[in-house]
């Protein structure tokens, strides 16, 4: 019997996939659990597998084909089965085959002459999806440019995300090129779906900050101490485990909306993004509420390492139901994130920086830590951003809250 490979959905917000490299030919033996070729998205890549003992009879997808997710890629069976005689387009195709109108047998009377090309009236309706049509009037495009690939030719989601990148990566011929500028390189593809994703997220969630200053003198003071005892912490450590209980305690904070219902999340799967070379991820630290701090070092340890090796599986980058962002390592004094679709809001972590504090009828330096948050002005107003944060330094200030557990961890 043959059996259809199609392509995996890596996760929720993927809809199409790079083949980069096959592990089969055409005729090649397979067994159940045989690699076939390996895919690519915007955060990582991986294997796919046969389910079926056979030989593989036709692979209707080549390396470098992005391929949209649910397309059959190939097919498995047994030596000589013929396969369905109508293959799906496995890739984005061009616009359709114009319809071309057989002329009349011979010896029959000439008739009247018929258009061997049907094209559509100037008037008629173009064919476009909602979603594609919004996508469009976001980004500023002329959807009668853009090529459909959907069925006979509607413009669907897809086609207009590829224009958008294509617009983005495309030399302007009125901008001159400057002396000692290199030549233009394209963005990576995990580049260019950040770039869409964050540029959705900020033309249409109304973002606002507020920003609060944490006095971290005493939380560092305990992280020395716990260093000198063994016990490595970090400051995103206790920054994670304060916001964790932080949204336990404001589910509004924890949720999401699609402009029209929110859903309440009562579980915090806390989504903290770390850097690539090639672009940023999010790996989710699934219910850090629940999570001794000792756990959560090593679960953010783990989830980290694994996303700078490039190993990191797909079911640990999605789900996130908030977001920390953290560059105090790099002497940032303060900043404000972009929220990440699916999310009410983000915590931008800057660094600890000594500050001179009024403290009585004195001064003193103590180490400032400043924290923005930026939500989704839908579902959290000022106040409860301002209570939210408050709540955070409360917890961030109070250092001895965290010694008993730390010294456990």
């Amino acid at each position: 019997m043959v059996h259809a490979i199609r392509m995996p959905k890596p996760g929720q917000m993927t809809e199409e996939c790079v083949v980069t490299a096959w592990h089969k030919n055409e005729g090649d033996p397979v067994r159940r659990g045989d690699i076939l070729f390996e895919i690519e998205t915007d955060k990582s890549a991986m294997e796919v597998e046969s389910f079926e003992n056979g030989v593989l009879l036709r692979r209707l997808v080549a390396e470098g084909d992005v391929v949209p997710v649910n397309t059959i890629c190939a097919y498995v069976g047994e030596a000589g089965e013929a396969i369905p005689v109508e293959e799906p387009a496995p890739v984005a195709a061009a616009s359709p085959t114009p319809e071309v109108t057989a002329g009349p047998p011979p010896g029959s009377p000439p008739a009247a002459p018929t258009p061997s090309i049907r094209v559509p009236s100037p008037t008629s309706r173009l064919a476009i999806s909602p979603r594609a049509s919004r996508l469009a009037a976001e980004a500023g495009l002329d959807p009668r440019a853009i090529t459909g690939t959907g069925p006979d030719g509607r413009i669907v989601e897809r086609d207009v995300k590829a224009a958008v990148a294509d617009r983005a990566i495309a030399p302007s011929a009125t901008v001159p090129s400057a002396e000692g500028e290199d030549a233009p390189r394209p963005l990576s593809r995990m580049r260019r779906i950040i770039a869409d994703r964050l540029t959705h997220s900020w033309t249409t969630t109304p973002h606002f900050t507020v920003t609060v200053a944490v006095d971290v003198t005493a939380l560092l003071a305990l992280r020395a101490e716990l260093k000198g005892a063994g016990t490595n912490l970090t400051v995103t450590d206790f920054v994670l485990a304060a916001t964790a209980q932080t949204l336990a305690e404001f589910p509004d904070v924890n949720s999401r909306t699609d402009g029209v219902s929110v859903w309440p999340r009562r579980r915090v799967h806390l989504g903290l993004a770390v850097s690539l070379p090639g672009g940023l991820v999010v790996p989710v630290i699934r219910d850090a509420d629940r999570l001794p701090i000792g756990d959560l070092h090593d679960r953010a340890v783990v989830l980290a390492a694994r996303a700078r090796e490039g190993s990191l599986p797909v079911d640990d980058m999605t789900g996130s139901t908030f977001t920390v962002s953290n560059l105090g390592m790099f002497g940032v004094e303060e900043f404000s994130a972009i929220i990440n679709p699916g999310e009410a809001a983000i915590l931008a972590v800057a660094s600890a920086i000594p500050t001179a504090v009024a403290i009585g009828d004195g001064l003193a330096v103590r180490s400032v830590m400043r924290l923005t948050l930026s939500a989704d002005h839908r579902m959290v107003d000022g106040e409860l951003g301002a209570r939210f944060l408050g709540a955070i330094r409360r917890r961030l200030e109070d250092a001895a809250s965290f010694r008993q557990e730390a010294l456990h961890a």
